[in-house]
């Protein structure tokens, strides 16, 4: 199934170096040789993740646009020839592809039936491979924005224990970005700004991002706006 995403947020973020590279720095240790990348989008992550020891970078992306996109990039050489791209959903990809990592980005809360999304995600891991789910957190965080873009819902970690797949087990759950919570926090009471300027996103990623890696670290990932969640399928 072919999609067109509504969102307008992937262009403003995809310059967001200091934050994609602090989150890369989070998910690294968890990415295998075969990765499939659900949602894709722009393929801005793929620069951060697809390191040397990954084999092959698989990228399912719903909309034909976006996925033309990053096609172009790789023939321009602007990602690895390692990669490749699947216009569709799940459903598009063979039962019988395994990956070692299946990574969810900033997607499962454009996904009404989330659970059986993870479900599906987790049929296409080997034993022993990794789910990674990086998620906007806090319910009462949800904002216009959130609805401009096309979110379902946020997170608590709770939600995200509760819909482990049965096949898999929760490594963990983290919380990330201390310092943009405040600052998060503060335009939701005060400037109640339903969608950020390119300089918002700026000053977040190059002043507080950085505040965030060292305040994330000191207070054991515990506060954040965003939530970075780990399985591992059964072996």
């Amino acid at each position: 199934m072919n999609c067109q995403y509504v969102g307008s947020e992937l262009a403003l973020f995809a310059a967001a170096r200091n934050w994609k590279s602090y989150l890369a720095s989070r998910i690294e240790p968890h990415i295998g040789s075969r990765v499939l990348e659900v949602g894709a989008g722009l393929g801005s992550n793929i620069p951060y993740l697809c390191h040397r020891s990954v084999e092959r970078w698989t990228a399912l992306e719903p909309d034909p646009a976006l996925a033309r996109r990053i096609r172009d990039r790789i023939s321009a050489a602007e990602l690895p020839d390692r990669c490749e791209v699947i216009i569709g959903t799940l459903a598009s990809v063979s039962p019988a592809e395994l990956f070692d990592t299946v990574l969810y980005i900033d997607v499962l809360e454009h996904i009404a039936d989330d659970a059986a999304e993870l479900v599906a995600a987790a049929q296409h891991l080997v034993p022993a491979g990794h789910l990674i789910v990086v998620v906007p957190a806090h319910q009462y965080l949800f904002s216009p924005f959130d609805t401009a873009i096309g979110h379902h819902r946020r997170y608590e970690a709770r939600r995200l224990a509760d819909i482990t797949p049965p096949s898999c087990r929760l490594i963990g759950c983290w919380l990330l970005d201390s310092v943009g919570l405040l600052a998060s926090l503060g335009n939701r009471l005060f400037l109640r700004s339903a969608t950020p300027s390119a300089h918002q996103i700026a000053v977040w990623d190059k002043i507080l991002v950085p505040m965030s890696r060292t305040v994330d670290r000191l207070t054991g990932y515990r506060f954040g706006k965003t939530i970075m969640a780990v399985w591992a399928r059964n072996g």
